[in-house]
């Protein structure tokens, strides 16, 4: 039998029931945390461009829009996908060889449960599968090193999670996964070099499209099946050969997953952290500081840190300040933050920043390379009036070994929504997630199209 009815298999046995009790709770604090970055990101410049696009385009309003409005199913997964991306501050999954982030399928659950009239408890089972394989994908066939991007794994995870959420029957499931993972498979020139406003929009595009596909298996539109081994397949084109035995994988790897502290990139969280504990510690003054030193692990130097994926010391726009740890380490010790406001264009200008940001200087250490995922190593020394300050961290706030609290994450949430909301209904979405599996998923959708647009 090819691989993706194993697969299909695995989405459509999978139930609410599987989950454990810290699953569930994980899916909850994720799907909060996701929609404080999907309010917060309302006034993004290419998210009012692609509310523009939605308006001039049209779509039978079947699915609805945070802040307002509804949309066809996989435009909606598009734009809420966006939303949930663009701010660059929703939460990881760190395999060995690929960073993605799993909560970028929520656009596509909450499109694909909304057009099937499904509940709370079906929302979270089909977040949960597309977590599931997203992150299994990403162990065992990563391709960020052959030149593709993370989104690859998620052309297969979008439709897994929209075809269960569509409760559609086995067959129909194996089709959306072949035909999305068959059709979409993106370049990681995306996150290298100059960086785009696609660097925030490309999961989004998976999203839509892995709806789409999920809808056209849905009429009975045909993939191929052997999309994963067949000859010019998944495996022979870009991955290579892998193994997952669908039938032993349960809904558990969302507990795996992490959350941002810090409105950066995933794997500058340590040294952010580091970098304010030196400064408060020692009552810092940046304007002090001659010289800073982070020793870090390879994936944090090739994709931050100025290793094979660019330069990290050009910083022109948002989307290459919140991919350069020079970048972020620097304002937040300016700022003693980071948080969206840092990203705006005139504090990326601004000469201390700038400035500051030269004098860092980012180094791998291959002892530290070969404990990542399981710990995010670092060092920084803070050169400063004739001082060195130093500090060693091996992990941060929102990692699996100190995770974040529902309390943590509420305050997150409400801080980011604060600008679209009133607090009385900051408070209705923090309860309705928290009890989602108790109600219709309509009743947190309803409450997702209150949250004010920029514009209104």
């Amino acid at each position: 039998m090819p691989i993706v009815h194993d697969l299909s298999d695995f989405v459509d046995r999978a139930a609410y029931a599987d989950l454990s009790d810290a699953a569930e709770r994980q899916l909850k604090v994720r799907v909060l945390d996701s929609l404080g970055c999907a309010i917060g990101a309302l006034n993004g410049e290419p998210i009012r461009a692609l509310r523009e696009h939605l308006a001039d385009f049209g779509g039978a309003e079947q699915s609805t829009l945070i802040g307002g409005g509804k949309t066809a199913p996989d435009r909606a997964a598009l734009y809420n996908s966006a939303l949930v991306r663009y701010l660059d501050y929703n939460d990881s999954y760190l395999a060995e060889g690929e960073t993605g982030h799993p909560s970028d399928n929520l656009g596509s659950v909450m499109a694909a449960t909304e057009y099937a009239g499904g509940s709370g408890e079906d929302l979270l089972t089909a977040l949960a599968v597309a977590y599931q394989v997203q992150c299994r994908l990403s162990d065992e066939a990563p391709v960020r090193a052959k030149g593709f991007d993370h989104t690859v794994q998620g052309q297969y995870a979008a439709a897994a999670g929209a075809a269960k959420a569509l409760g559609l029957d086995p067959e129909r499931i194996a089709n959306a996964i072949a035909i999305s993972g068959t059709a979409h498979n993106a370049l990681r020139v995306t996150r290298t070099g100059e960086i785009s406003h696609w660097k925030g929009l490309a999961y989004p595009e998976t999203g839509f499209t892995g709806t789409h596909s999920a809808f056209l298996a849905m009429r009975g539109i045909t993939g191929p099946p052997e999309v994963f081994e067949g000859n010019k397949g998944f495996q022979h084109s870009i991955a290579g050969d892998f193994t997952i035995d669908w039938g032993a994988e349960d809904l558990e790897r969302v507990t795996d997953t992490i959350i941002k502290k810090y409105n950066a990139e995933i794997h500058s969280q340590a040294t952010l952290e580091g970098a304010l504990e030196l400064k408060r510690t020692h009552g810092l003054d940046p304007s002090a500081i001659d010289k800073i030193e982070i020793d870090t692990f390879d994936v944090a130097f090739h994709i931050i840190g100025g290793g094979e994926e660019g330069d990290k010391t050009v910083v022109r726009r948002k989307e290459e300040a919140d991919h350069s740890l020079h970048y972020m380490t620097a304002v937040a010790l300016l700022d003693d933050q980071v948080l969206p406001a840092q990203y705006a264009q005139d504090r990326i200008e601004a000469d201390d920043v700038q400035s500051l940001l030269r004098k860092i200087q980012v180094t791998e250490d291959p002892e530290y390379s070969d404990r990542f995922p399981g710990h995010m190593v670092c060092d920084l020394r803070i050169h400063a009036d004739g001082e060195v300050y130093e500090i060693h961290k091996e992990d941060y706030e929102g990692f699996h070994t100190k995770p974040m609290t529902w309390d943590t994450v509420s305050e997150k949430f409400a801080r980011l929504a604060e600008p679209y909301t009133d607090a009385a209904l900051r408070d209705e979405i923090i309860s309705a997630v928290e009890q989602l599996e108790t109600l219709p998923a309509n009743d947190l959708f309803d409450l997702l199209a209150k949250v004010a647009t920029p514009d209104a």
